[in-house]
């Protein structure tokens, strides 16, 4: 039995970032540690993605040639079409490494001036850039005029609740060139605590003229993205954290959109294959000893969301080598989940957001 869902909503125009048709509304936002190509390979092989974009990439990291920072830009022919996020302040710096991008054959740049991690905001990057804007629309235009590709920005509603700016930047980058916004309805003071703004977005809707602009922030759920959607008026959905916990969403969402209906996420036994195929994909791309390290993050929400008892996923974690990590997975496959069945719908997982003072992340 499909899952009962919002009616189905009114046909709407694709979404175009310039020259770039999307082939859907449905975008996976840049994931901090996540959205790394095995993971965006997985999202577009279960369907419904229009546009995925990397992990926040430093600009002068790229120009410097650091090993980690190329390896967030890694690509292949089926991660298309894919935009690479930078985050910086120098207008130079940001200018050279979109001209690099391009001539890597990125398809997008996105500017991050949305993060709120205090190491990235004291740098004068990510969110507080919202904090002088002239120096930042000049920037903005200092990379549109650098490059052929669309150029789209990622922000939040403002620095705090004393100014949202959100429809104030937004409608001087439409001026500049900027094909399309994305907002997170929150204000880097709030960091995630709180809800979601979905009138503050609607205000960047109306502030410009035609770009799209893409809402972000607590969708998790079909539910949620509709009322996304028709609250704020927005052109389509940027989905993070709830397609960690539900690699589908993408899917779904289309389905939806067409049919008015969608299938359940992937039971027990789909998502252990994904996680396996995920993990190959990271091998890869670096050595065993690195792509174990760098999925525990990953495969403990895997874990997770396949109600795997505690105990098995400690000893997953524990996995130092290839031995070790079939061992854990084989021990996984036999017990199967501690709650629910194995082929059947597994509980909804919520995946927290960080918590506590912003200033101290």
């Amino acid at each position: 039995m499909k899952p009962v869902c919002p009616p189905k909503p009114d046909v709407r125009p694709p979404i175009r970032y310039g020259a770039l048709q999307l082939e859907s509304r449905y975008l996976l936002s840049p994931l901090a540690g996540y959205t790394n190509l095995p993971f965006r390979r997985i999202v577009r092989e279960l369907g419904g993605v229009g546009l995925a974009t990397t992990d926040l990439v430093n600009a002068r990291g790229l120009l410097e040639g650091s090993e980690k920072t190329l390896q967030l830009t890694q690509t292949c022919p089926e991660d298309s079409p894919f935009a690479v996020q930078i985050f910086g302040s120098e207008p130079q710096q940001m200018k050279e490494a979109a001209q690099l991008l391009e001539s890597r054959g990125v398809h997008s740049i996105d500017i991050n001036m949305g993060c709120p991690v205090n190491r990235i905001v004291k740098g004068g990057a990510g969110a507080s850039m919202m904090c002088r804007p002239s120096d930042t629309v000049s920037l903005v235009q200092t990379v549109v005029e650098a490059v052929q590709i669309p150029v789209s920005v990622k922000m939040r509603l403002g620095w705090d609740d004393s100014e949202l700016s959100a429809p104030f930047f937004s409608r001087e980058f439409e001026k500049v060139g900027v094909v399309a916004v994305a907002i997170h309805g929150r204000t880097r003071e709030q960091g995630f605590r709180g809800v979601v703004n979905h009138d503050g977005i609607r205000r960047v809707v109306e502030a410009v003229e035609s770009i799209p602009v893409i809402g972000n922030g607590d969708v998790t759920n079909v539910a949620e993205a509709d009322f996304m959607l028709k609250s704020t008026g927005c052109a389509g959905v940027s989905i993070g954290r709830g397609a960690l916990a539900n690699p589908w969403i993408f899917r779904q969402l289309v389905q939806w959109e067409q049919t008015g209906a969608y299938d359940p996420p992937g039971n027990f036994d789909d998502r252990l294959e994904l996680l396996l195929r995920q993990f190959r994909y990271l091998l890869e791309m670096t050595t065993e000893k690195r792509a174990i390290s760098m999925f525990r993050k990953m495969g403990h929400w895997y874990l997770k969301s396949m109600r795997v008892k505690p105990a098995l996923r400690h000893e997953f974690q524990l996995a130092s080598n290839l031995d070790e990590f079939g061992q854990a997975v084989r021990q996984i496959a036999a017990e199967g989940p501690a709650v629910g069945s194995r082929s059947g719908v597994l509980p909804d997982m919520h995946i927290p957001v960080p918590g506590g003072p912003v200033e101290r992340w």
